[in-house]
């Protein structure tokens, strides 16, 4: 018999985060999730009129067909994969159980030369797709976040299938103050940072593209980033696990990179011009999600964090910057974490992880979690 829990995340991708409507095309990918989820959220999509697309990914296979590719392979995948997504009107993307680190001893020129060719693959996605994406919990998760597996499953389905609906009410003053500000500072031990996202608006994030959910996110003006930001998480990017990252930004770019493996970093921000700018900053708070794990769609949404994310902006709130690369590397602000101050245009907006305005204290996580 199938967890309960199963049906009613599949409703919540279904209904509410790719609101698929009658007669649209759903691909969902499949990678190494249960079959029983996957057959779970066909049977919604059927359920809600729309035609079911299924493609079962095996990351192992993945790496094969990365070790020996070359141009024209690449792009042979790539018309492929991009004839497939311009037929689909809504994706659902269920990301196992595999080896985080399956990648590692991909040669990074073939790493970033796929990368860049298939990134039109993930644009069209992004851009012209209703869509969502979520991990599955595993064991190994359970690991990074310090959990038992069972603890660790309660906690996946608690903060997944949360009241999105409540937190995109309280989220709307934070909205509107990101669409309205100019200048940001962003403080913390060894964080100095300064830059602009005056005129480039701001997008809220409550359930409708990332499962688990919860931040707003602008972009900084392309030339505008000046300073200095140090992350406290880990974050694995390309097979590669990175700890202490540290980047120096001069007019935009980053100038000046380093992190445990110095060397693996810099070759990921040369694989184009634009992946030494930054595509996206956002603030995260969902108040269940308190310690990093190594997996970018937990740990940006983190309580009292914000990211910055060198590489490709997202065209909704677009500073024209464009890149294969797009690294959502985290700081947590939390005074566990060395505690920061966040500024919009001289105001003090968030401290310690805490928002201070009064319109903003509903995104607390005393007032979130009710």
């Amino acid at each position: 018999m199938n967890d309960p829990r199963y049906r009613k995340l599949a409703q919540l991708l279904v209904t509410y985060s790719t609101e698929v409507k009658k007669g649209d095309v759903v691909l969902v990918e499949s990678f190494e999730a249960p079959d029983e989820f996957a057959i779970e959220v066909l049977r919604e999509i059927r359920r809600a009129g729309g035609l079911p697309l299924i493609e079962a990914r095996h990351p192992r296979l993945t790496r094969e067909l990365l070790l020996g590719t070359d141009e024209k392979h690449a792009s042979l995948i790539r018309s492929l994969e991009l004839a497939r997504m311009k037929k689909a009107q809504a994706y659902i993307g269920i990301r196992g159980g595999h080896n985080a680190n399956e990648n590692a001893d991909v040669p990074s020129d073939r790493m970033s030369l796929y990368t860049r060719v298939l990134r039109p693959v993930l644009n069209h996605r992004v851009n012209h797709t209703r869509w969502v994406v979520l991990r599955w919990p595993t064991p190994s998760m359970a690991q990074a976040a310090g959990m038992s597996t069972e603890a660790f499953e309660d906690f996946y389905f608690r903060v997944c299938c949360m009241d999105y609906r409540q937190m995109a009410r309280a989220l709307a003053p934070l909205e509107k103050r990101m669409q309205q500000a100019g200048e940001v500072q962003i403080t913390a031990p060894g964080t100095d940072l300064r830059f602009s996202i005056k005129g480039i608006g701001a997008k809220p994030c409550v359930g409708l593209r990332n499962i688990p959910d919860g931040e707003v996110f602008s972009c900084p003006v392309k030339d505008s980033v000046n300073g200095t930001i140090q992350y406290n998480t880990p974050t694995v990017y390309a097979g590669t696990r990175f700890e202490n990252v540290r980047l120096v930004f001069k007019s935009g770019r980053i100038v000046e990179a380093t992190a445990n493996n110095t060397k693996r970093l810099n070759e990921i921000l040369d694989t184009d011009e634009g992946a030494r700018y930054v595509g996206e900053f956002s603030l995260g708070f969902n108040p269940h999600i308190l310690q990093p794990m190594c997996d970018t769609l937990f740990d940006e949404k983190i309580a009292g964090s914000l990211h910055f994310t060198p590489g490709q902006a997202y065209e909704d709130v677009d500073n024209g910057n464009r890149s294969a690369i797009h690294w959502d590397l985290v700081l947590i602000q939390r005074p566990e974490w060395g505690g920061g101050e966040i500024w919009f245009d001289g105001e003090l907006v968030r401290k310690n992880g805490l928002f201070v305005p009064k319109d903003l204290l509903g995104l607390n996580p005393n007032r979130l979690k009710q």
